[in-house]
């Protein structure tokens, strides 16, 4: 079995900021406190292995990966140092990836001339996204090199390749892994959101209104000021949560209300969820729940990443395309095939049981 898993990075943030980290974190230790598994088809955590990224930003192009994971507008926290990377962050394409509202706060770097070169030549065989929510056109360019290059796709962020038809037998034809759309985060408002629904559902109270209201101070939250390019983001976290309430039957539009609500500066990385859910029990009886949660944003979706790839590498390892889309029912919001939390994972821990030597 080959050990190394060779990742490509779109977009240095604080989703890169926290993979990367954890990275060093989990190597450097025989701790396994805060993963979701420590094991995944004989890949531990430090068999992953960074060797290109790619930003816009020129607080972050030219940079060993290193620095800019930390350089401003990043601003997630940090838990651990890292040494120097010798991976040196490469211009991408702009494109739509610069929302109105972050346009003055960075500066772009001039486009990639060979973007698909580069990435081929990194001996990368997967490529991660996280680029803004909203870049719809720079995330197709992305995934379409993906395909292009030959290297497995893994769509973070709410711009549906998964969940679309076409972009999902495009990468099927070519024979290319795909795991998406948009990452859960390992207890994040929306699987805590998922899980209350199904709650409601399995113990036969009817969920009648609901809403999840979100507020953080990173970019994704200043770039989502921009209405429209969060209507993908709206979508992809309300079916998450619809489509387990009242046994499957969902809910009307007009009765919940899920998603990003303001941008607060000073939370930085920080997201406060606000969730409420109004049902009706036995007899008619009102039952009603509020919750409030609050969590470092870009840790608790880097956990899931870190799964993502490891459930790739296994699965392309086995030439066992297939199964990716019950890894992206498991780990994403917006899966192509939607399928119950548990049952996937029962399966997933099946396929991927490897007997220790």
């Amino acid at each position: 079995m080959e050990k190394n898993i060779k990742v490509a990075i779109l977009g240095v943030g604080n989703c890169a900021s926290s993979f990367v980290q954890g990275i060093v974190h989990y190597s450097n230790s025989e701790n396994e406190d805060g993963l979701i598994s420590d094991v995944i088809g004989g890949y531990k955590v430090s068999n992953i292995e960074v060797v290109a990224a790619y930003d816009i930003n020129t607080t972050k192009v030219g940079k060993d990966l290193s620095e800019a994971i930390f350089a401003e507008p990043n601003n997630t926290i940090k838990f651990s140092d890292v040494p120097e990377t010798g991976v040196i962050v490469q211009p991408g394409v702009v494109n739509d990836g610069v929302g109105k509202f972050v346009k003055d706060i960075i500066t772009t770097s001039p486009d990639s001339e060979n973007f698909e070169d580069s990435l081929r030549d990194s001996g990368a065989e997967i490529l991660i996204n996280l680029l803004p929510v909203g870049s719809d056109e720079a995330v197709k360019f992305y995934a379409q090199s993906a395909i292009n290059v030959g290297i497995g796709f893994i769509n973070c962020i709410p711009v549906f390749i998964a969940r679309d038809k076409e972009w999902y037998q495009k990468f099927k034809d070519a024979g290319v892994p795909l795991i998406g759309d948009d990452i859960k985060s390992q207890v994040g408002a929306t699987i805590v959101h998922r899980v209350l629904a199904q709650l409601f559902s399995d113990r036969g109270v009817n969920l009648e209104n609901t809403y999840q209201l979100n507020v953080g101070g990173n970019m994704d939250f200043l770039n989502m000021l921009e209405e429209d390019r969060l209507e993908t983001k709206r979508t992809s976290k309300t079916s998450s949560v619809t489509s387990v309430a009242n046994k499957g039957k969902g809910i009307s539009s007009e009765n919940v209300r899920i998603g990003p609500s303001d941008y607060v500066k000073w939370l930085e990385d920080r997201k406060k969820a606000f969730i409420r859910l109004e049902g009706k029990g036995f007899g008619g009886a009102p039952l009603n729940l509020e919750v409030q949660l609050e969590v470092w944003d870009s840790p608790n979706s880097a956990g899931v990443t870190i799964d993502a790839v490891r459930y790739m590498k296994f699965f392309k390892e086995k030439n066992d395309l297939d199964s990716l889309d019950l890894v992206s029912a498991w780990l994403m919001k917006a899966p192509f095939k939607p399928i119950k939390d548990g049952d996937v994972l029962n399966q997933l821990h099946e396929l991927t049981h490897v007997e220790s030597d």
